[in-house]
Formats: structure tokens, C-alpha cells, sequence
């Protein structure tokens, strides 16, 4: 999966990363607007993981739901 393909269809990944990712509020989701970078910086701040960690996250995260059934998602 490209991440181009998370951030132009972030209305529907939004809430897998809020399931995924429970200590991220509204705010800080529409504060990420599928922005990579943004959803890396935040999980470091609210869960207090260094950036590599926090990257290995949204790596593994993003190739659990580019296998999930339903993929990509419609609009």
C-alpha cells in the first residue's frame, strides 16, 4: 500500500487509526489529515515512544489493513 492511498481516502482509514491507536482523540485525528509524518509525531507525544518506534507502528499498522478484506476502500 502507498500512504497517497491512506491520505486521499483518510475519511475511511481515520477510524481504523483511532481503533488502532485508542489514546488519539478527534482532535488529534483531524489535526493529522492523513499526514504520515503528523500520525508519527503524535503517537510519539501521546504514547511517549521514540520515532523509530513510532514509525515500525504505522509500518506494521499500514501493511495489516492494506491485507484486510475490502481493501482498498470505497467511496
Amino acid at each position: 500500500m502507498r500512504w497517497d492511498q491512506v491520505e486521499g481516502n483518510w475519511r475511511q482509514y481515520r477510524g481504523k487509526v483511532r481503533k488502532h491507536w485508542g489514546r488519539l482523540t478527534d482532535q488529534h485525528i483531524a489535526q493529522i489529515n492523513g499526514k504520515r509524518d503528523l500520525l508519527v509525531r503524535k503517537i510519539r507525544e501521546v504514547y511517549r515512544v521514540s520515532e523509530e518506534e513510532a514509525r515500525r507502528q504505522v509500518d506494521d499498522w499500514e501493511r495489516a489493513v492494506s491485507r484486510a478484506p475490502g481493501f482498498p476502500p470505497s467511496e
